[in-house]
């Protein structure tokens, strides 16, 4: 896989050049000198946590090389009126910049903010907070960031670096049962990716997570349950099966989780909560530029 730092360079080139084409910013070079040097300042207008600070230092340089950007580090916690990023460069390079840099600024700490309430929300449970794969096409890498910034844990980066079995894998390999299907699963993965690298298998009943557990997957993701004392009670026999066997299982859930009920489901004694909702359905943070004059 590519490092992150070009993937990132990436985004930041693809998104200038989709503002910007081959024209560029046309009004800032009818309106102004644009060689002229500037400062501005990034605030926030309301209270959440920064990510994205990456992206918006490299929009900067991208476009001025020589630039002089400040910002605070990913993670941070912000309340209105914060000081956020503070950037010194040539007047045209700074506007043109302005709009790419809050989008990559805005949502990735939306996503960032979104994930803390999560984290917070189940704080002292021992439940880590996940995200999924339900990423903009071509900002996973960045959205994924967020969410470590967030306090949250990732999931699988893509398809290629871990085994998720799902409902449509398993009935795609009919008529091989469940079981059969888990433990093929399990003996493959660890030839191909090492045997350090857990197998995810999806259940949607407890028949299901049974058989995920006799075929050796080592995580079960317990789809679309209900928090409360009928998943506790199944998360401690998913255990006793589990150690019968002399394996380790970690148990997840997915699928209805919100602020509301998480800390229920935590709450459950299950180990991880995989929430597509943190990037897919995270609004942005509201941020803004403010220019202050010459350099």
């Amino acid at each position: 896989m590519r490092s992150a730092d070009l993937l990132l360079t990436e985004c930041v080139v693809r998104a200038l050049r989709e503002d910007l084409a081959e024209a560029g910013d046309v009004t800032t070079a009818v309106a102004l000198a644009i060689d002229r040097p500037a400062r501005a300042r990034i605030i926030a207008r309301a209270a959440g946590v920064i990510a994205g600070t990456a992206a918006a230092r490299a929009t900067f340089a991208v476009l001025s090389p020589g630039s002089e950007v400040w910002s605070v580090e990913d993670g941070t916690r912000v309340s209105p009126g914060d000081l956020v990023c503070t950037v010194a460069a040539p007047a045209g390079a700074i506007l043109a910049a302005e709009r790419t840099a809050l989008n990559f600024l805005q949502r990735l700490s939306g996503i960032a903010t979104r994930t803390a309430a999560f984290v917070d929300a189940v704080r002292g449970t021992g439940a880590e907070i996940l995200d999924t794969r339900k990423t903009t096409p071509g900002l996973r890498v960045l959205e994924k960031a967020a969410v470590r910034a967030g306090g949250g844990q990732n999931h699988r980066v893509g398809l290629f670096d871990q085994v998720l079995l799902k409902e449509n894998h398993f009935a795609l390999a009919r008529p091989r049962g469940i079981e059969d299907v888990v433990r093929a699963a399990v003996a493959e993965s660890a030839r191909r990716l090492g045997p350090d690298v857990p197998v995810v298998a999806e259940a949607r009943d407890e028949q299901e997570a049974l058989a995920c557990v006799a075929g050796g997957a080592r995580i079960v993701l317990l789809d679309n349950f209900v928090a409360g004392p009928a998943l506790a009670a199944l998360v401690g026999r998913l255990r006793r099966a589990a150690e019968s066997r002399g394996a380790a299982l970690l148990i997840e859930v997915s699928g209805g989780v919100t602020l509301d009920n998480v800390r229920a489901f935590a709450e459950c004694g299950v180990d991880r909560i995989s929430i597509g909702g943190l990037t897919h359905s995270a609004p942005a943070l509201d941020l803004s530029l403010l220019v202050e004059g010459t350099a």
